[in-house]
This record gives C-alpha cells, structure tokens and sequence, in this order.
C-alpha cells in the first residue's frame, strides 16, 4: 500500500484529529455568536453537557446573558460539553478522513466535500441524532432541540464551519502524503 492510500486506521486517526481541531472551530464560532446574541458565552458548552448533566447552568448561563453578564462559567459542565463536542467532532471526522481517504480529490474539492459534509452532519445533528441521544440519555428538550435553541442559523453556520475547518486540514494532510509519496519515489 503506498503513502498516497493511507490504511483506513491511519485515515480514520487523521480524520478524527482533524475533528477534534474543526471540533474547536465550530466551538469558538458558537460561544462568540451566543456572546453576541446574549446568552451567555459559555452557554453552548453547557448546553452540550445537558446531555447528561441537569441544564440548569445551560440556563443559569442565558439568564446572566440576557442581563449583559456574559460569562457564568462553571468548570465541571463546561469541561464537560467540551469533551462531549470534541469526541463528536472525533467522530464524525474519522468517517470523513476514511471517506475522502478513498477518494482522488485535489485540495479544494476536500474543502468544499467538507462543506457539503458539514450541511449533512447538521441536517443528521439535528433531525436524527441530537433527538436520539435525548431519547438514550434522558435529556429532554434542551437536547432534542438544539439548533432551535442555539437558532437554526447559528447551528447551520456552526456545522458549515466545521465542514469547512475540517476539509482544509483533511486536505491538507492529504496533500503532504502525497509530497511525500513522490519524494520517496
């Protein structure tokens, strides 16, 4: 097997690193967006830790926001939300590294992919999986309803920027195994 064609557990290991890293930019667009419309900054951390935790800081959190005070933050929840974002992120990104390690995509057509690919982890988030983890873990609403509460645009923006972070560093793996494969010629 040549440098070019990655195994799929090598391909998986990069996509899921890469997830983890677009993972982060989705995170940073999501608290600066709820910074802005005043629910609070570390909000989406908690709200993603309402998964298993009670969403009574998520709530707390958009309380303090409403009132201009941004930044309630509590270490457990939000590390957390942060934890369950970034293995989500691992996740979804390790089925792209092993998708796109499959296929002879130059560098911008992994980055639009990207794209395409975080409309479709959004479309799945939050019609079939957020209501699904709700329904396992017990959650409730504030799970099962995410993107309407985050707002549907802020949640679509989110899942593009993250498709996007994660084509360009897929991307960019790729195209250094490639270097490599021609060097080693």
């Amino acid at each position: 097997m040549s440098t070019a064609t990655p195994s799929l557990g090598k391909a998986a290991g990069f996509g899921a690193g890469a997830g983890v890293i677009a993972s982060l930019v989705m995170a940073m667009y999501a608290m600066m967006a709820s910074t802005v419309q005043n629910h609070g900054f570390f909000t989406p951390l908690y709200h993603i830790a309402s998964l298993w935790l009670s969403p009574s800081t998520m709530m707390t959190s958009m309380q303090d926001g409403m009132m201009h005070h941004n930044f309630h933050f509590v270490l457990g929840p939000a590390i957390l939300g942060a934890m369950i974002h970034m293995m989500t992120g691992a996740m979804y990104g390790a089925v792209f590294g092993v998708a796109v390690s499959r296929l002879a995509l130059k560098g911008g057509a992994t980055t639009g992919l990207g794209m395409v690919y975080g409309f479709a982890v959004f479309v799945l988030s939050a019609y079939i999986a957020l209501p699904v983890a709700a329904t396992i873990f017990s959650s409730g609403d504030a799970i099962t309803h995410m993107a309407r509460v985050a707002g549907w645009s802020t949640f679509l923006v989110e899942h593009l920027m993250f498709g996007v972070a994660l084509g360009l560093i897929v991307a960019g793996v790729r195209v250094r195994q490639l270097a490599t494969a021609v060097t080693a010629r």
